[in-house]
């Protein structure tokens, strides 16, 4: 998200005007830009498009809409900065039970807005404020099922983090409830609004591959990341209310190692590289092999794996190293995650231009094969050649990452319409996930009734974490 802005001014200049397209984005009624070079084999767009893109020409102060921001830790205000460039957006408060992220994120808003929003540690007191339109939920993978629930019940919409859940029960549970109190929600899977991804999925969902009967999916893990150490348990920080910070997750003792960003390498808080990654890149294939996305859900799961190259003295829970296989109806997904050099050589998996790239997901036909990744798309025909000018793809809006996603999310909530990365439709690819790490976790090929959300041959598997958990003392989920 560290993308360097396009200003006005360059974009008005004849070489700005020459290396760029125009294109309109009915929905919100804005015009952002985007680099659609569809000439060449690897489509590498090669313009990073900030906020300023996507933002509203004029806002009166009726169409404004009030947010708050829950969870003020590095995502949060990646996506709080987002927002808060944008004219129709007033922050009106900031959450989290650990005063310093809070702070910053208020003097954020102070020093780009000229207002000081309001400080609540508690999640609970803030959703009673009336006047607010939409939260951010940016919090811990273990927190995103309650808070996003408890924003529907408070007649919130919301922008939540993906993964949509800690779990499968979970997932339901969002889903069923922003059903029935009729929420508008955007899931922080921003590639779906990302051009090369749009372009490669209606490519692939065009059959020009022919018959697709392998996909691959992948991310490299940096080894700098993946190693938490071994750590003894140390007093609380001052500034952090731990357990709220905790939840209704499995009360742990405080280690640096397990809490704020390192969180997700821990079964009792997230899913691990799956859980992060796997929710982007999965999605991607998921999406190309769908002609909707309403998706058609696996049959059969089986995964590997294990702390390979952390090795037993590490405290992290979840896998280093990762393969997951994923049937489906007449196709297989192979997901696959390691640790290794993301810089430089042979990351990804073999394959046809995979070579270098650590994540992709790439679909494998009879008649050719394409490859996406978040630096561009390209295409191979069946001999592993480069094609050179695939036929153009007309998507009608242009758009591209997070702006764009908020972008669609703050005209969604006006519209009332449905999202880009809607909640039932996350659901979906994060289930897959959440099978992949339960295939793991039971250590067994596991049949899924997709109708029913049960595993069929080994029920003990879902008493797994990524199927369900119970919930610590004093918290509860809510059935719908």
């Amino acid at each position: 998200m560290d993308n360097e802005k396009i200003t006005r001014r360059g974009l008005l200049s004849g070489a700005g005007q020459a290396a760029l397209g125009l294109g309109m984005m009915g929905a919100a009624g804005l015009t952002p830009v985007y680099g659609a070079q569809n000439g060449r084999a690897a489509h590498d767009y090669g313009v990073n498009f900030g906020e300023e893109a996507f933002l509203p020409k004029r806002v009166s102060a009726q169409e404004k809409v009030n947010i708050a921001l829950i969870g003020c830790g590095g995502q949060g205000m990646s996506n709080l900065n987002t927002f808060i460039a944008r004219p129709d957006v007033n922050v009106v408060a900031v959450c989290d039970p650990d005063s310093k992220h809070m702070g910053k994120a208020a003097i954020t808003v102070e020093d780009k807005t000229d207002k000081a929003p309001e400080q609540i540690k508690d999640f609970r007191k803030l959703l009673e404020r009336k006047d607010i339109d939409l939260v951010i939920n940016a919090t811990p993978d273990h927190w995103h099922a309650l808070i996003a629930i408890s924003a529907f019940q408070a007649g919130k919409d919301i922008f939540t983090e993906k993964p949509i859940s800690h779990d499968i029960l979970e997932g339901r549970q969002m889903v069923n409830h922003a059903n029935k109190l009729k929420r508008v929600v955007q899931v922080g899977t921003w590639q779906r609004s990302l051009q090369q991804f749009l372009d490669a999925t209606a490519y692939v969902r065009s059959g020009k591959l022919g018959k697709i009967n392998l996909c691959r999916a992948w991310k490299v893990q940096d080894p700098n990341a993946a190693v938490m150490g071994k750590q003894t348990t140390k007093p609380v920080p001052s500034e952090l209310d731990y357990d709220l910070w905790v939840g209704p997750a499995a009360m742990v003792p405080y280690q640096d190692n397990r809490c704020h960003y390192k969180f997700r390498w821990y079964f009792n808080f997230a899913g691990g590289m799956t859980g992060d990654w796997g929710v982007h890149m999965i999605d991607t294939v998921l999406q190309g092999m769908n002609a909707t996305d309403d998706f058609v859900m696996p049959t059969k799961v089986m995964s590997l794996g294990g702390k390979f190259f952390t090795g037993a003295d590490d405290d992290r829970t979840t896998p280093d190293t990762q393969i997951a296989l994923i049937e489906f109806p007449g196709w297989m997904l192979q997901w696959e995650v390691h640790v290794g050099n993301t810089k430089t050589g042979p990351n990804g998996l073999a394959g046809s231009g995979v070579t270098g790239r650590d994540h992709g997901a790439l679909f494998i036909g009879s008649q050719g094969s394409v490859l996406v990744d978040r630096s561009g798309w390209s295409i191979f025909d069946a001999a592993g050649n480069p094609v050179e000018k695939p036929a153009p793809i007309d998507m009608g809006q242009k758009m591209s990452g997070l702006p764009a996603h908020v972008a669609e999310l703050i005209a969604s909530t006006k519209s009332r319409g449905t999202t880009r990365a809607n909640i039932a439709s996350m659901h979906k690819t994060t289930t897959v996930c959440h099978l992949a790490n339960l295939a793991y976790q039971a250590q067994n090929v596991l049949h899924w009734d997709a109708a029913k959300e049960i595993v069929t041959n080994d029920p003990k598997a879902m008493k797994n974490l990524s199927y369900q958990r119970e919930y610590r003392k004093g918290w509860t989920l809510p059935k719908a």
